[in-house]
């Protein structure tokens, strides 16, 4: 894990992101919990550990950032100890939702998945890595009501869909972060009225030649 452990301490620097002890080791207890169980469940194609490291926590990490900085600008507890809740949606194996839950434990993070096992790994995850405030999720978004400050995909379905399926849960004043490759020019283009989008964020993901950001949007 030495190799691994060194990748990801250089990446997480690379980004900026301040990170204590723990949470790099429970980022590398995730990762192995990952492997394991994909050999069952298929949570993911990439099989090597180097580049699950790569392509998909560097990558996921790459919006810690962006949602740190968004959750200091815009979020207080909306009640006496209450903590701002994101929603992750067809997280999967937990992509983004686990890593966000790992660098920001100040929020509650749900994930939610339309298949049973990949909901029942996440709640295996938050489990083994002692995150009280991570859920996995099995059910349809369109069936969940919020109100969440935060709803997130990474890579998972046209930005009109992501946005119709989720509008239920999101809070009045909350926002859409969505995680996509090279800006989705037409995909923009084709969302509703209802919908604006205020911010299109360029993202640099260490190790990863390849186009990434973040799609911001808020109701209308």
């Amino acid at each position: 894990m030495s190799a691994l452990a060194e990748t990801l301490r250089a990446g997480t620097q690379a980004l900026g992101l301040e990170l204590s002890e723990a949470q790099h080791q429970q980022l590398l207890d995730y990762l192995e919990l990952l492997q394991k169980w994909n050999r069952v469940y298929n949570l993911t194609a990439v099989r090597d550990p180097q580049e699950m490291l790569t392509h998909h926590l560097l990558d996921s990490l790459a919006a810690v950032p962006p949602l740190r900085r968004h959750l200091q600008t815009h979020l207080t507890a909306t009640e006496e100890g209450d903590a701002p809740r994101l929603l992750d949606v067809g997280s999967g194996g937990g992509l983004p939702g686990v890593m966000f839950a790992i660098c920001c434990p100040d929020i509650e993070v749900h994930c939610v998945d339309t298949v049973a096992k990949k909901a029942a790994f996440l709640q295996q995850a938050a489990a083994a890595l002692r995150l009280p405030r991570l859920r996995g999720i099995h059910a349809r978004v369109e069936t969940l009501t919020g109100p969440y400050a935060v709803v997130s995909c990474r890579a998972f379905a046209s930005l009109a869909e992501f946005t119709a399926w989720s509008r239920a849960a999101l809070a009045p004043q909350g926002v859409w972060l969505a995680m996509k490759g090279k800006r989705p020019q037409e995909e923009i283009d084709a969302l509703p009225a209802a919908v604006e989008v205020f911010h299109v964020e360029h993202l640099t993901v260490p190790g990863l030649e390849a186009e990434r950001c973040i799609v911001w949007m808020r109701p209308a």
